[in-house]
């Protein structure tokens, strides 16, 4: 499991990673395996509408069990599914680069991280720092 002192960890450490790179105000969340938030942070200057977006990104890695590339790919190949996942999931998947599972040392999902600011892949630069900082996986 996520726990509180690992989640803060990894938003510590994905906004480090983005002040480093110069990108734009982030918000990252940290949700446990069964979906729900563990911790959330919103950077000065970040939009307010920015926690939903990363708990979309975030929400549908869990409930989907793919990360946010993953679920860009299949959203692609069948716009259907990922419109009717969307649906089943209360409209509160947002299924782009950003959204990364995570992943403990024997492979097993137990959570995911959303980060949201700047460009989809800037964003998921930043998630997966702080993940390998606190010592998980990272799926992208």
């Amino acid at each position: 499991m996520i726990n509180l002192r690992k989640a803060r960890t990894i938003i510590r450490k994905a906004m480090e990673k983005s002040r480093e790179l110069d990108l734009k105000p982030m918000s990252v969340v940290v949700l446990d395996a069964g979906g729900h938030v563990q911790a959330f942070e919103r950077e000065d200057g970040a939009a307010p509408g920015r926690f939903a977006i990363a708990q979309g990104k975030a929400y549908g890695s869990i409930m989907l069990g793919m990360a946010g590339t993953a679920q860009m790919a299949r959203a692609e190949a069948q716009a259907y599914f990922i419109a009717a996942a969307g649906g089943a999931f209360g409209g509160q998947m947002i299924p782009v680069p950003g959204g990364v599972l995570v992943r403990d040392k024997k492979g097993a999902v137990i959570g995911a991280v959303g980060v949201t600011g700047d460009t989809s892949d800037n964003d998921a630069i930043a998630a997966m720092a702080g993940i390998e900082a606190a010592g998980l996986t990272g799926e992208i």
